[in-house]
């Protein structure tokens, strides 16, 4: 589960029409880790220039994980610069959150994200500090992978059923 908003801004541009964070929450519950569920990371390279990859976002101990190969282009960029966006599209809401990812190494929580990820049907265990499975997306590179965690910083939600709506939410940044 996300963390709770601070604050809420209505983008509506077709009059008032706050979507509410729960709303936000029950697709966030419901979505996340499901393979039909679009997850995308974008990352900044060192030169500025943006990059965006699909991934798979999985839930834990209220925070948002997700792996990548210590080779690819966004683990190269999260180390250079941890500020990233993670982008979803579920049935009722698009919602891009903007925070920062950084690599987790701590046993426990490796353990914990890792059956996690065995739970939502992806063979994941934990080797030292890193991520080991069978198989992963083509995007996340060979294993073994490091392990994400995102914290945001803000969040917008656009949605796509009736009462619609728009707003930005703004985290606590600890």
């Amino acid at each position: 589960m996300l963390p709770d908003p601070i604050s809420a801004q209505d983008l509506n541009i077709y009059g008032t029409g706050e979507l509410p964070w729960e709303q936000v929450q029950q697709a966030v519950e419901k979505g996340v880790g499901l393979p039909e569920t679009p997850q995308f990371l974008g990352t900044v390279t060192p030169d500025g220039k943006p990059s965006s990859a699909g991934i798979g976002c999985i839930q834990s101990g209220g925070h948002l994980y997700f792996t990548s190969g210590p080779t690819t282009r966004k683990s190269r960029n999260l180390t250079t610069n941890p500020a990233c966006t993670l982008s979803f599209r579920f049935p009722d809401v698009d919602l891009t959150l903007t925070g920062e990812a950084h690599r987790i190494t701590d046993p426990t929580e490796l353990d914990r994200v890792t059956a996690a990820y065995r739970a939502s049907g992806w063979p994941a265990q934990r080797e030292g500090d890193t991520v080991t499975a069978p198989y992963s997306a083509q995007s996340a590179g060979p294993a073994p992978w490091h392990l994400y965690r995102f914290t945001p910083h803000t969040a917008v939600g656009v949605a796509l059923t009736e009462p619609h709506g728009a707003t930005r939410w703004h985290f606590a940044v600890t």
